[in-house]
């Protein structure tokens, strides 16, 4: 029997990112790379609610300001202490499980959104992920609130604390973890779809450009499509290392 409760969409955000600063309002098109994100993310039809979890901080204040415009709700929280914020965000709209996702990852693709939602309602797994053999930014993870909640009252390390689902991966003996297979038509682990960095943020933009206008929702095989059609364009962002940040 699929699983049951309400589930919901924190999609991690501030101003204050490190490597590359305000990215999530960085203008692609003339829109936030945020916004363009919120868009995609809407399309999901596993989604029951979307929550922006941003900090307190009163630079994010043009985050929340974002979120209601585009009719989603907006939870503000620790600037530091990302564990606690993602949990007060769900909680505060009575989800009872976490679709955790970033704001550097506009291109997430709704129906892949959909398919992990799937695959978790339908196993007995404690959280679910994406195979890494996705392209890096089609990444979802999905977990029950209650666990999350466990979670925030075992564990005070900094490190768990700004990686919400960090501590849940690190101690697989006490929780059971699988991940949504990748299909061999979108097994593609080297391209990065992820915003870290400003090369990053111009690759996304081109991809943007090229095929917003034609589909606001194209998905990842057009993406990989496009992508082998202009393999030149795998150039820009090639050589930008995966860290994990705090958002």
């Amino acid at each position: 029997m699929a699983r049951k409760g309400k589930f919901v969409a924190s999609i991690e955000a501030r101003v204050g990112s490190t490597r590359l600063p305000a990215k999530v309002l960085r203008e692609i098109m003339g829109r936030s790379m945020l916004e363009l994100m919120i868009e995609r993310v809407k399309k999901a039809r596993r989604i029951d609610e979307i929550i922006v979890a941003t900090s307190v901080n009163p630079k994010d204040d043009v985050l929340e300001q974002l979120a209601l415009r585009m009719g989603v709700k907006c939870y503000r929280g620790s600037e530091e202490d990302v564990l606690s914020r993602v949990l007060e965000a769900v909680k505060s709209v009575a989800g009872d499980h976490i679709i955790e996702l970033w704001g550097d990852t506009p291109l997430i693709d709704p129906a892949i959104i959909d398919d992990a939602v799937r695959y978790y309602q339908d196993n007995d797994f404690d959280c679910v992920g994406t195979d890494k053999g996705y392209p890096w930014g089609m990444s979802i993870l999905i977990f029950p609130t209650a666990i999350l909640e466990e979670v925030h009252g075992i564990t005070n390390d900094p490190v768990d604390r700004e990686n919400v689902s960090n501590y849940i991966y690190e101690h697989p003996q006490r929780y059971t973890i699988s991940n949504l297979p990748c299909p061999r038509h979108l097994y593609r682990p080297e391209v990065r779809l992820t915003v870290d960095e400003g090369p990053d943020f111009e690759f996304v933009s081109r991809i943007f450009e090229a095929l917003h206008p034609n589909n606001p929702y194209f998905d990842t095989q057009n993406i990989l499509m496009f992508l082998d059609a202009h393999p030149e364009l795998l150039e820009i962002n090639k050589t930008i290392k995966q860290k994990k940040l705090r958002v």
